[in-house]
């Protein structure tokens, strides 16, 4: 059971309640974000192990610019994010790595490569 905490930066609850309850199962603890607003005063009160980053977002601020304000912090940048996204098209997974995401998940999520992105980009091996 991991001990590690992962932020998920998603506006879809049912989403949400989906990565909750698979990472929760794996002793992950969960922060939960809807908005870049969210994140921010998430990210202000705790540093997580991983971010779980949705690219598509309301408001005035979608995943890929919050990533680069993520990663632009010294606070922060050491902090893996792992796009979470059904942005499927030609350069899609090359312009989301470009905009600082460590890795990319494609939506609908496959829950076990959920778990593999988590321990690997968590910094653990599988038990």
């Amino acid at each position: 059971m991991s001990t590690k905490s992962v932020l998920v930066v998603e506006d879809k609850e049912l989403n949400q309640k989906v990565v909750r309850i698979v990472l929760e199962a794996e002793g992950y603890k969960m922060l939960e974000a809807a908005t870049a607003e969210e994140t921010f005063q998430i990210l202000s009160a705790k540093t997580p192990d991983l971010i779980l980053m949705d690219i598509a977002l309301p408001g005035g601020m979608d995943g890929e610019e919050l990533t680069r304000q993520i990663k632009t912090d010294p606070r922060w940048q050491h902090v893996p994010i792992v796009a979470l996204t059904a942005a499927a098209m030609k350069g899609d997974r090359e312009r989301i790595l470009e905009a600082g995401c460590d890795d990319y998940i494609s939506k609908p999520i496959d829950t076990r490569v959920l778990v593999d992105f988590v321990r690997k980009h968590a910094g653990e091996s599988k038990a």
